[in-house]
């Protein structure tokens, strides 16, 4: 969802390096995400198949900012709950990208590339500020705080830590490209270099 390869910026915005992120979220067979509509007014996160689910380092590279405090916010996946989203991200977007991101990890992968990973769930991080990760190594897991409509991922590459001055930078990922808004993918696909 919100997709760099269906339109940039993917998220309507450049500001907080967001020209080129994306939202993923899971749709394992057998256990469908609950679908959109005008009820229940929110769900239990639970009841998102992503919610939980781990989060690996995309590089190797070093932990700059891991913000894991904030509470997991029912789903907002009703028009009436939508709503609340659009005057609720209002108010986040006056305090900083902070509130908007949530809790959400940066990582420094070199050559002035910084990977960011936004909507964690509260209490998930495995790692700290200054801390070293390996390729694939589990990071957190995927939550649904800050200005998120259900338990998703967002990720983004950007040129600097400080959301208040970084840029999107594009990336693909080996053996996928950058999926289209809608577009399935498998994690085995992911994995195969």
């Amino acid at each position: 969802m919100n997709s760099p390869a269906s339109k940039v910026p993917s998220h309507g915005v450049r500001a907080y390096g967001q020209a080129y992120a994306i939202d993923l979220v899971a749709e394992p067979v057998g256990r469908p995400r609950p679908g959109f509509g005008w009820w229940p007014l929110a769900r239990r996160n639970r009841d998102f198949p992503a919610f939980g689910a781990p989060l690996l380092a995309v590089a190797d590279g070093t932990v700059v900012r891991a913000v894991g405090r904030n509470r997991d916010h029912l789903s907002r996946n009703s028009y009436p709950a939508l709503l609340y989203l659009v005057f609720e991200g209002l108010f986040r977007e006056i305090v900083g990208p902070g509130q908007i991101l949530s809790n959400h990890l940066i990582l420094d992968l070199g050559d002035g590339r910084h990977a960011a990973y936004a909507h964690l769930r509260r209490g998930s991080l495995l790692v700290r500020a200054g801390d070293r990760v390996r390729t694939g190594q589990p990071v957190a897991e995927r939550g649904n705080s800050g200005n998120s409509s259900e338990p998703h991922v967002h990720f983004q590459l950007m040129d600097n830590p400080d959301l208040d001055v970084a840029r999107g930078i594009p990336f693909t990922w080996w053996g996928i490209g950058v999926p289209a808004n809608g577009e399935v993918f498998s994690v085995e696909a992911a994995t195969t270099r």
